[in-house]
């Protein structure tokens, strides 16, 4: 096979959403440690992980076909960065969870549309050049973002708080595997629903586990959540590196 023709990219299975909503709940705690355990505030830590992503995803696109540790570490920095621009864009600016969500939806779709315009294309699981790779990662930073977003709109504006935002997104994650089972809805619409949803899933699980019992949380800490999420994603990653190994 050509290496330039290899796919760039995961395949859609079951590990891989473990790995995702590990890594998106990740995100959550992480983010939260810098900018506030460690007061660094909202934009300084989003400054640090946005330029931690172009970095990885630098030397990412400077490799051939798929390498799971790369994958998942460019991805592990859109989620923290996702989570420090949702908390900038809604807090230090002031615009709320809503219109915050509003405008990252029109950016997600303005993404795709542009992805699909250039490429025919917006195909998640066949990714074979560095020029696609880059719409591909765009999307899932907002898309990352986005997710955190309405998060915190489902547990904080509309007050359903961290466990019922989190049993209300798990239902609908449940809803959306039936159908990718048991209809013909497009799967790559199922897919980015689901995407999408499973950040705010990670998102409030961090916040249950980190936030304070007055908060409705179960004040863990941001720090023992995140060494503990982190170590959940590296043994799922060097599973997924071993099967990877198999395939070829």
């Amino acid at each position: 096979m050509n290496p330039s023709l290899e796919n760039r990219v995961p395949r859609i299975l079951l590990l891989y959403w473990v790995i995702k909503i590990a890594a998106t709940t990740l995100g959550e705690t992480g983010a939260d440690m810098f900018s506030m355990t460690f007061n660094l505030g909202y934009l300084r830590t989003t400054e640090i992980f946005l330029g931690l992503f172009l970095v990885l995803l630098a030397g990412k696109l400077m490799l051939k076909g798929y390498h799971p540790m790369a994958y998942w570490a460019v991805f592990t920095a859109t989620a923290v960065a996702g989570t420090g621009i949702s908390d900038f864009i809604d807090r230090t600016l002031g615009l709320g969870y809503l219109i915050g969500s509003g405008i990252l939806s029109a950016l997600l779709l303005a993404v795709l549309a542009i992805w699909h315009r250039r490429e025919r294309s917006i195909s998640v699981e066949n990714i074979k050049s560095p020029s696609v790779e880059i719409y591909y990662w765009a999307a899932f930073l907002i898309a990352n973002t986005l997710g955190t977003a309405a998060g915190d709109f489902l547990a904080d504006t509309v007050g359903l708080g961290f466990a019922q935002s989190a049993i209300l997104i798990t239902t609908l994650l449940a809803l959306i595997a039936l159908a990718h089972y048991f209809t013909k809805i497009s799967g790559l619409l199922l897919f980015w629903l689901a995407f999408v949803l499973t950040r705010p899933f990670g998102a409030t699980f961090g916040d249950l586990l980190t936030k304070p019992l007055s908060h409705g949380g179960l004040n863990l800490g941001t720090m023992g959540a995140s060494a503990f999420f982190a170590a959940v994603l590296v043994i799922a990653v060097m599973k997924e590196t071993r099967l990877e190994r198999g395939r070829t």
